[in-house]
């Protein structure tokens, strides 16, 4: 069996949200989505639930919600065919009310490359390249 990944994010609105996420490559799942909830789609393992801030706390008890706009939360990683797509990727972000990021962590770009993407609420995605020549062993 293949492992699918759901990363849930807070997010304070769930249209404008559902509309970034869509214009920088996502699809929504209707059959999973109603007017607290979007399931975006990216492939067929990957997908990102977005949620109104009230609908996540039902699934954190009595922690608080991360303010993701001033404190980072997590990055989730997932790849690209190649750099320029991982760069296309943040440029559709920087377009559309994200922010893309790229930090200089002394990693040549024939190596690896990879942007620090965040939406309008802060939730931040690391999409990125590895060169397979690297990454096998």
């Amino acid at each position: 069996m293949t492992t699918m990944v759901f990363v849930n994010f807070p997010v304070s609105d769930i249209e404008a949200s559902t509309s970034f996420y869509e214009k920088i490559g996502f699809k929504k799942n209707p059959n999973f989505s109603d007017e607290l909830v979007s399931c975006m789609i990216w492939d067929e393992n990957f997908f990102i639930m977005l949620l109104s801030r009230a609908r996540y706390k039902t699934f954190i008890g009595e922690k608080e919600i991360a303010d993701t706009k001033s404190s980072s939360s997590a990055l989730i990683s997932f790849t690209f065919a190649n750099a320029q797509s991982v760069k296309d990727f943040g440029k559709l972000a920087d377009e559309n009310g994200g922010k893309s990021i790229h930090l200089d962590n002394g990693i040549p770009e024939e190596m690896m490359y990879g942007l620090e993407v965040q939406d309008p609420d802060g939730n931040c995605l690391e999409p990125v390249w590895m060169n397979p020549e690297m990454t096998n062993n």
